[in-house]
């Protein structure tokens, strides 16, 4: 009898009502979810006489975990490429934080030569390192990019410049243990794999090479604690969750529309994003806690395939010849 009723178009507009009703429904679910399942550096620790490097930090997760620290009492050096932006930012947490310890020096993870001249004044001017914090990362979508050192852009800035400056600032680490190496991956790396017969991947599509260079973060980490086991110095590291930060700002429009609405509705704030990030810094119960991937301040579990010894041991030999170290520098 209904259906001798309503006829077929107001049937169809039903429907679609109906299934957007459903969407809603499950959008305001999820940003519940995500809301209520946040995890919260809850440490109160202080950072008075500690020494923290931050990677990448004149906005999102980055410019928060500075912030955070800075707060605490760390002596912060904020290792940027846009050295205006990062003095601008520093004034700001100077005022803020009421803590006039911070310091810019210029890095760019994508340049071999940077890393090295970054390292050098560090090994210089620093008599102690206790956290070196891997935050500084980029995305692109379609553009091809190779840097001048002929590696590709993605995998060069979130990958082979950390693991350069990882291996010349290590000394430093180890002279100042107890001290931490604080790692920012991603669980994007679960839609991914590391080819290792080709580790530089130039022509491979770019977006998908956001996703190879996190599993590449994680590869490297394991490895690292594995090398550093019983050095006083930990590896570990994070997925900071989905946020609402610059990383996103390559997509280009159309794309960016939508995505942007996706961001600002369901994504993680920086400050929210950064807990981990600050909790592997400062909290004790991480203390000696050693190649392992946290996720919401809370160890989370890896996939098989990227816990595998040989690859991460492979990776590291050929990620040493991609980044050219030389005899004279650091072992690890």
């Amino acid at each position: 009898m209904i259906l001798d009723i309503l006829n077929c178009p107001t049937l169809c507009w039903l429907a679609i009502i109906a299934v957007l009703g459903g969407a809603l429904l499950f959008l305001i679910v999820l940003r519940l979810f995500v809301y209520y399942t946040l995890g919260v550096c809850k440490s109160k620790n202080k950072m008075d006489g500690k020494t923290v490097i931050i990677t990448g930090c004149t906005s999102g997760i980055g410019k928060e975990t500075a912030k955070d620290l800075a707060k605490r009492g760390a002596k912060v050096i904020m290792g940027c490429r846009n050295v205006d932006s990062a003095n601008k930012l520093k004034d700001e947490l100077i005022k803020e934080t009421g803590n006039s310890n911070l310091l810019v020096r210029k890095l760019d993870l994508s340049s071999l030569q940077s890393v090295r001249e970054f390292a050098q004044q560090i090994n210089r001017e620093e008599s102690r390192l206790d956290v070196l914090i891997h935050n500084a990362g980029t995305a692109e979508t379609f553009r091809k990019k190779v840097t001048n050192d002929g590696l590709e852009m993605t995998m060069a800035t979130n990958h082979y410049g950390p693991f350069l400056l990882t291996h010349l600032l290590i000394d430093l680490l180890k002279r100042s243990a107890p001290s931490r190496i604080v790692i920012v991956a991603s669980e994007l790396y679960r839609l991914a794999t590391l080819n290792l017969n080709n580790v530089n991947p130039t022509t491979t599509f770019p977006a998908y090479l956001y996703y190879v260079s996190k599993y590449a973060n994680i590869v490297f980490t394991l490895e690292l604690a594995r090398r550093l086991e019983g050095s006083g110095v930990t590896a570990n590291c994070l997925h900071p969750g989905m946020i609402d930060s610059g990383i996103w700002r390559n997509v280009p429009a159309p794309l960016s529309w939508g995505l942007n609405l996706i961001i600002k509705g369901f994504f993680k704030t920086p400050e929210q994003g950064a807990q981990t990030s600050i909790h592997l810094a400062v909290a004790n119960e991480v203390a000696a806690v050693n190649g392992k991937y946290f996720l919401d301040c809370h160890e989370y579990g890896l996939s098989e395939g990227v816990k595998d010894p040989s690859k991460g041991k492979k990776f590291w030999e050929l990620s040493e010849g991609l980044v050219k170290l030389q005899v004279s520098d650091p072992k690890i």
